[in-house]
């Protein structure tokens, strides 16, 4: 079973970087959140995420994967 700390630290970095690796794919940083979204939330429907403290964390690192893609996109307009 794994610890909190792992789950800690995959919630800090995997929804970021997942935003960022779909936003590169469809080329679109909504559709990467949505994507994000339903995949964070398939896996608390399956039980795997049960603790408020990860959802927050998981929240965070959303919203910082958000804001890098966004900056990606405008930069890749010019």
């Amino acid at each position: 079973m794994e610890s909190m700390f792992t789950k800690i630290i995959l919630a800090l970095f995997l929804p970021g970087l997942l935003v960022v690796l779909f936003t590169r794919i469809t080329f679109s940083h909504i559709v990467s959140l949505f994507l994000t979204v339903a995949l964070i939330t398939a896996s608390v429907y399956a039980g795997y995420t049960h603790n408020w403290l990860l959802y927050v964390i998981d929240v965070i690192s959303l919203t910082l994967g958000f804001w890098y893609a966004s900056r990606m996109m405008k930069r890749n307009k010019n």
